[in-house]
C-alpha cells in the first residue's frame, strides 16, 4: 500500500461519524377509529377497489361478476373458499407458464389503514410471480386483520423462516418525468380487495 493510501485511510479513521442513539418508537402513532373505512378511502385513491363481503355466497357472487366483467379465461385461486381455478397450478414448474393468467385470487395476511397496503406472504404463494404477472388481482383480507399504521404492521411480521413477502397497495403504477401515469405496466392492471368478516374466511387465512 502506498504512503498516500495509508494517509487517506488514517485520516478516515480519525474522522469516524459519532454514534447516535436509535429513535424511540414507543410513541402515540396515528390510529383510526374505523380502520376499514380509512383503508378503503386510501386504497381507492391509489387506483384500487374494496368490496365489503357479507358472507361466502356474497364473495362467490362478486367474484363471478368480476370474472365476467373482465372476461377472464385463465383464473388462479389460492383461497380455498373461492375455488375458481381453470388450470392445475400444482403442475406449473416454470413461472413463465403463468404469463397469461388474467385473474388471480390470493390471500392477504393483513392490511394497513394509513396507506392501503396489504401484506402478502410468500408462504401463501407457490410462485411469487403470481402477484405481479396476473392481469388482475383479487386479495381476500379479513376485516379483523386491519391495523392502523406501519408500526403496528411491522409488529405483526415474523422474521424467522420467511422466504418472501411484500406490501402491495393498488394496481401497478408507473410515471415518467413528464408525470404521465401508466397503470399496469409492471404488474396488475387492477386490484380488488375483498374485505371479509365471516369466521370461515378468517380461518382460511390462519387468523
Amino acid at each position: 500500500m502506498s504512503d498516500s493510501q495509508q494517509q487517506i485511510l488514517a485520516a478516515l479513521r480519525k474522522n469516524l461519524p459519532q454514534a447516535t442513539t436509535l429513535p424511540d418508537l414507543n410513541q402515540a402513532w396515528t390510529t383510526y377509529e374505523n380502520p376499514a373505512e380509512h383503508f378503503t378511502q386510501v386504497l381507492r385513491s391509489v387506483g384500487g377497489e374494496v368490496i365489503d363481503i357479507q358472507n361466502e355466497d356474497h364473495a362467490r357472487s362478486e367474484l363471478q361478476t368480476l370474472a365476467s366483467e373482465l372476461q377472464a379465461k385463465k383464473i388462479c385461486s389460492l383461497v380455498p373458499l373461492l375455488p375458481m381455478n381453470t388450470f392445475d397450478l400444482a403442475a406449473v414448474t416454470d413461472p413463465h407458464e403463468l404469463e397469461d393468467i388474467e385473474l388471480a385470487i390470493l390471500p392477504g395476511r393483513f392490511g394497513v389503514a394509513e396507506n392501503g397496503a396489504i401484506w402478502v406472504a410468500g408462504d401463501d404463494l407457490p410462485h411469487r410471480a403470481l402477484l405481479f404477472i396476473a392481469q388482475h388481482v383479487v386479495l381476500v383480507l379479513p376485516r379483523s386483520a386491519l391495523v392502523s399504521n406501519m408500526h403496528e404492521a411491522y409488529q405483526r411480521l415474523k422474521w424467522t423462516n420467511n422466504r418472501f413477502g411484500v406490501f402491495v397497495s393498488g394496481p401497478s403504477k408507473t410515471a415518467d418525468i413528464e408525470q404521465s401515469l401508466v397503470i399496469g405496466a409492471h404488474g396488475a392492471r387492477s386490484m380488488t380487495v375483498f374485505l371479509t368478516s365471516t369466521p370461515g374466511e378468517a380461518r382460511a387465512h390462519g387468523e
